[in-house]
């Protein structure tokens, strides 16, 4: 049996779930989230804590029942908490400015960058060189992170780009005559 799956999940007080054969739906203070299920996966609710099992022995029962169980485990706590990304730009004249549905960047380039934010995802930029993306789906906020750090990775020499609060860039040594 998966080791994930075997973990309990203890849901808070404040989340609503409601299972049906197809899927499950959570409902939390930040909004509502849906995944669909498979025949290989039973769901066990009781009281403020939910179990995933597989329903047989195969190993695809097995590997999807721990998958799920991390998928509804990031649900509950997206739909209670939520999940934040936060970039930083680093580089002269690298900038972000939020607006309506899109956030504009410069970063280097002989034009401006637009890129248009998923819904369910919020964006804010504390300062000109930060930028904090929160929603309540795991996969979009961190799809929407990588996304914006694709148009300028971090060079290995100076460290300039779009780089996660929390990566660390090793600097290489130039070339020496």
């Amino acid at each position: 049996m998966s080791r994930v799956s075997n973990n309990p999940i203890s849901i808070p007080s404040n989340v609503v779930i409601d299972i049906t054969p197809l899927e499950i739906s959570i409902k939390g203070p930040l909004g509502n989230l849906r995944q669909a299920l498979t025949d290989d996966v039973l769901l066990e609710q009781s009281d403020n804590v939910l179990r995933v099992k597989a329903s047989n022995d195969s190993k695809h029962a097995n590997s999807i029942s721990g998958t799920i169980r991390a998928l509804i485990a990031n649900m509950i706590r997206g739909v209670s908490v939520g999940f934040e990304k936060k970039l930083l730009l680093v580089g002269v004249g690298y900038r972000a400015q939020p607006s309506a549905n899109k956030i504009n960047l410069a970063l280097g380039f002989s034009h401006p960058i637009d890129h248009i934010v998923p819904e369910g995802i919020s964006i804010e930029t504390p300062s000109q060189t930060e930028i904090i993306i929160r929603g309540i789906d795991k996969q979009k906020v961190g799809q929407t992170a990588a996304e914006i750090r694709a148009y300028r990775k971090p060079e290995p020499y100076k460290g300039k780009g779009v780089r996660y609060s929390d990566e660390v860039i090793i600097l290489k040594e130039t070339k020496k005559k």
